[in-house]
């Protein structure tokens, strides 16, 4: 048993996704560099060091994330790093993705074992493979923070299981642990009190946030655990604020609706002080050119409106932090 150095969560993540999707040789270059030091510019404290390896169907039962394209250890560990060196706190994020294609949310198995179909305990176990190697790595790298599944809603309901890994994981590492629950689903993650904090993905449409709130605070009322959104963001693109979670929706490059966005996110998760933060989504580990950040239409926020909204509020935030201390 890894003799834990935890202290209470008393933290307000100013943070940012990093490197998504880690494909290999993408990392420990000029350009990566670069990138990571242009995202501490942007006044953040925490990263999520975020990378994928891939399972061929949601009924595989195997990940190969020893295997390209997943980034290499060397690169994992140079990321964490890099990150430490200009003074972030990483939460290091390991995600299973369907090589076809299917969302990981559709990771799915037969309730009950059946002879000859794949079952939930062989993916599990090499599920449990993939985060105990990584949990090794984050341990040995003084990551501050696990978080050890990201929107996988079919496996949500698997709390045996669950439980089971992270009980082992707690056996590897001693930080924080959290898990990534998708939008809309934190009511219905039965094993909350297993993890140190409670984490979602924030893709709540424009004009909808104080609702939501509304929700997930009871959610949190029942759990009494810190709470903090591990993914939230929105492409710089025309109709995105409606459906922020929808990366393909079609519209014009837009820096203004991405900026709208952020100042109604901020403005309502600012009002409740449960919200403890946010891992922003995104950061590739290879930026575009500044000069052509108004036609990119992803969801990065470099040279963009929305930089200098983060910017302050995370300043504000970070500040209030520090005077409560």
């Amino acid at each position: 048993m890894v003799t834990s150095s935890k202290e209470p969560w008393q933290d307000w993540a100013a943070g940012m996704t990093w490197g998504w999707t880690g494909v290999r040789g993408t990392w420990n270059t000029p350009e990566a560099e670069f990138s990571m030091e242009e995202m501490a510019k942007l006044g953040v404290n925490w990263t999520a060091i975020a990378l994928s390896a891939l399972q061929e169907t949601a009924q595989s039962t195997e990940i190969p994330f020893e295997e390209a394209p997943t980034v290499t250890d060397a690169e994992v560990r140079w990321a964490i790093r890099k990150a430490k060196s200009l003074g972030l706190k990483v939460c290091l994020k390991p995600v299973v993705n369907v090589r076809n294609g299917t969302w990981r949310a559709h990771i799915a198995f037969f309730d009950h074992e059946v002879p000859g179909e794949p079952s939930w305990r062989e993916w599990f176990q090499s599920y449990g493979r993939f985060i105990r190697h990584y949990a090794a790595i984050a341990e040995e790298e003084g990551c501050e923070m696990l978080c050890i599944g990201c929107e996988m809603v079919q496996t949500d309901k698997r709390e045996d299981e669950w439980r089971a890994l992270i009980a082992e994981v707690r056996d590897i590492y001693s930080g924080l642990i959290t898990y990534n629950c998708d939008k809309y689903q934190e009511g219905h993650v039965s094993w909350w009190d297993d993890v140190d904090l409670i984490s979602s993905s924030g893709y709540y449409p424009l004009g909808e946030w104080e609702q939501e709130l509304d929700r997930i605070e009871g959610v949190l009322n029942k759990w009494q655990k810190p709470f903090f959104f591990m993914e939230a963001g929105c492409p710089s693109r025309e109709n995105s604020p409606s459906r922020p979670n929808d990366w393909s929706m079609a519209g014009a490059p837009s820096e203004e609706a991405q900026k709208r966005y952020y100042e109604d996110m901020f403005a309502a998760c600012a009002k409740r002080k449960w919200v403890q933060g946010f891992m922003l989504w995104d950061w590739p580990a290879k930026l575009y050119d500044a000069a052509e950040a108004a036609e990119n239409d992803d969801y990065c926020m470099y040279g963009k409106s929305a930089a200098d909204v983060i910017r302050e509020h995370y300043a504000q935030q970070v500040s209030a932090l520090n005077a409560s201390n």
